[in-house]
């Protein structure tokens, strides 16, 4: 995995926007996979009122969900926090939990939006074009969109709407639980996308993969 290095990182809301812009025609809605035997959740966290990153990367086998790797950074915060705009606040230290792993993720599942996003751009879009591997965007609240009613059995599923395309799928992963929202990221189809977070459900609400990692960012570390 080709970890990229943050030489400069846009401070401001102007900048920010025209990397969404310029990066966005990069991303690819084609499946793109090879052999799947690890996938990774990546989460990131914050302490002292915001002021320190906390990002992880927790790495489990497929389809066993065996966690086999993790990686936990902190960092001060480089970015405010804007709706839209997460990544800039958040993928600075998931890049730094990356360069920690011994275990190369096949598929990365990320805590936010993929093309589910005002400009198409959402995290897991801009964390899969900078390192160049296949990612899934699944959040839990809905940013942009629209869809019909979904019914409460886990695995139900229907179409998110934006301005008249199919932006992603938001999927029950539990009966009777609030659900999730799927969309890609980059070098996966979004029918592909829903079959891989579906099968990487457990007992919980969320993914096994951004459960762990979420877990993991909100750890007490040592050097905090």
């Amino acid at each position: 995995m080709n970890i990229p290095s943050l030489s400069s990182w846009p401070t401001d809301i102007e900048e920010a926007t025209l990397i969404q812009q310029q990066l966005r025609h990069q991303v690819s809605d084609e499946d793109q996979l090879g052999d799947i035997r690890y996938v990774a959740g990546v989460d990131v966290g914050f302490k002292d009122n915001y002021t320190i990153t906390q990002a992880a990367v927790a790495v489990l086998t497929f389809p066993e969900l065996e966690l086999v790797d993790k990686a936990i950074v902190t960092l001060p915060t480089c970015f405010p926090y804007i709706p839209g705009f997460l990544s800039f606040r958040e993928v600075p230290g998931i890049l730094k939990a990356l360069e920690k792993l011994t275990i190369t993720p096949n598929l990365m599942i990320c805590d936010g939006q993929g093309i589910a996003h005002p400009r198409r751009f959402g995290i897991a879009c801009h964390l899969g074009v900078l390192i160049d591997v296949p990612t899934i965007g699944v959040a839990k609240s809905i940013l942009v969109g629209k869809h019909s009613d979904l019914p409460p059995e886990k695995g139900s599923r229907v179409d998110l709407i934006y301005k008249g395309k199919t932006i992603g799928v938001v999927l029950r992963s539990r009966t009777n639980v609030k659900p999730l929202y799927v969309s890609i990221g980059h070098k996966i189809s979004l029918t592909t996308a829903v079959d891989y977070v579906f099968n990487c459900l457990t007992k919980y609400r969320l993914p096994e993969t951004t459960r762990l990692a979420d877990k993991l960012s909100r750890e007490k570390v040592d050097n905090l």
